[in-house]
């Protein structure tokens, strides 16, 4: 009986292997007619930190060419106005509500204050499929550098479609800042000194440089430019001198809630980390076109929320994003907002687009450029930017929502957002307010329009209902224990 077994089975693996000589999985393709993909994504990038976005004082000469080669939004949004979130939605084109992450991981919700945020996850499901995943069936190497921040053991990188991680783990921020020694489980300490925006670049480019040959993913997930603020200090003394040029060489603030809005852009140090930024950027990019890979590559350049300009407690954040409203946290347009450039395959030809768009519409971006087919079971909130691109396309999504429950140390309280056309729908939970502004001719949403609008108002109030329902979005709920917690 067990001879007979043993020769069932060794039949049945030789047609296995004959089968999968005939028509191995993807390998049939031809690899020389794909595309790569280099995502660079940058954390708590700011929608004004670079100069072809209307900086002054930052320097991003590389990042301006990109933009030069490809499409500029000026209306990029991401769906959460705190890193983990984002992330989620990034890689799986779905709402963070949908997912259940709805706060930064693990999150910081107080149990002093009036509403007790709802419970979300701690990592991405493994259930939900990344377009790295999506990728990897269809042949390509796929790679992560960075930040993380969706998980620990079991949820990371290489448990959701990437087959080599550097650097990519559960905390949020460098736990040894940005120089090595990094005391990062997934990334090996450099020489001292090394900075840590420069290895991960490093890492990146020995990854392109081993695939050359192959289709692949690189995901450049840079720590930089979150806390904590360490100048790059090669470029440290270019900014300290232009900053005493400046008439503003100091903070300038603004309250907005319990915090402080900057709105000024001065600092030196962050100067420094953005300009680091944009030279490993420089090194990327030509070492792409070094090895003759440039127009057969797909280049996508954000941020996972808005700038960090508003802290709480006198603390002086160190950037500023303004015209736009507060910042990282805020479901204002200067948390929300971000810069967006995408350089498409073989296209060297610049253009902005200002139509609304949302980070959720980078994963089916991605599998259109490529020619692989959409996939809307999956990235169900997203939809591709090619006819936006193309100019075949004036309009994408007809509603936009931020949902963000929960506390922050920027000043937010518990809230949401929703954008229709060119109005933008405010809701904080803890006083039961609405706001109501028109962003084509108030960017800065000044002028609450709530009172005078009524009509207005009831339309968006209507849209949030029923995108709440579709999302089963959760609520805070009243503290029991508020006003007797000393």
């Amino acid at each position: 009986m067990k001879i007979l077994t043993f020769f069932l089975l060794f039949i049945s693996a030789i047609v296995s292997c004959k089968r999968a000589k005939e028509n191995p999985p993807n390998e049939n393709q031809d690899f020389k007619n794909k595309k790569n993909v280099v995502f660079i994504l940058v954390d708590d990038l700011g929608w004004k930190d670079l100069a072809c976005y209307g900086s002054t004082f930052y320097e991003t000469p590389n990042i301006d060419r990109l933009a030069a080669q490809g499409h500029v939004f000026t209306s990029a949004y991401t769906p959460n106005p705190v890193c983990s979130p984002t992330r989620a939605a990034i890689l799986t084109g779905r709402y963070p509500s949908r997912i259940g992450i709805t706060d930064w991981i693990p999150g910081n919700d107080p149990k002093t204050m009036p509403l007790l945020g709802p419970e979300d996850l701690h990592e991405l499901p493994l259930e939900e499929v990344t377009f790295a995943e999506t990728l990897k069936e269809e042949g390509y190497k796929t790679f992560f550098a960075g930040k993380w921040h969706l998980g620990d053991i079991n949820s990371l990188p290489e448990d959701q479609g990437f087959d080599i991680n550097k650097g990519g783990h559960h905390k949020g921020s460098p736990p040894g800042g940005y120089y090595s020694p990094y005391n990062n489980p997934k990334l090996t300490d450099g020489e001292e000194g090394e900075y840590l925006t420069d290895r991960l670049t490093d890492e990146s480019i020995r990854f392109i440089e081993s695939n050359e040959d192959n289709p692949f993913l690189l995901y450049l997930s840079y720590y930089t430019v979150h806390t904590p603020i360490q100048a790059c200090k090669r470029y440290l003394g270019k900014f300290q001198v232009k900053q005493k040029m400046l008439h503003d060489s100091i903070a300038i603030l603004e309250a907005e809630g319990s915090g402080q809005t900057l709105l000024n852009q001065y600092n030196p140090e962050y100067a420094s980390m953005v300009y680091a930024l944009d030279h490993n950027v420089g090194r990327l990019l030509d070492r792409l076109e070094n090895l003759n890979l440039m127009d057969d590559t797909l280049v996508i350049f954000t941020s996972d929320n808005g700038g960090l300009s508003t802290l709480m407690n006198n603390r002086i954040a160190p950037t500023s994003v303004r015209p736009l409203r507060a910042g990282k946290g805020w479901a204002y347009e200067g948390g929300i907002r971000v810069p967006l450039i995408i350089r498409e395959p073989g296209v060297n030809k610049h253009s902005t687009i200002n139509n609304p768009v949302i980070s959720m519409d980078l994963f089916p971006t991605i599998l259109d450029v490529l020619g692989i087919s959409l996939k809307p079971e999956l990235h169900k909130d997203g939809l591709s930017l090619t006819g936006l691109m193309e100019g075949q396309q004036e309009e994408l999504h007809d509603v936009l929502l931020w949902d963000y429950p929960h506390y922050h140390g920027s000043g937010w309280t518990p809230g949401q957002a929703l954008r229709k056309g060119n109005w933008k729908l405010v809701y904080f939970f803890e006083k039961d307010v609405y706001e109501l502004y028109n962003l084509e001719s108030d960017i800065s949403e000044r002028n609450d329009l709530a009172q005078s609008n009524k009509e207005k108002l009831a339309e968006l109030k209507a849209e949030l209902s029923i995108i709440n329902k579709d999302l089963k979005t959760k609520k805070p709920i009243k503290n029991p224990q508020y006003g007797s917690i000393k």
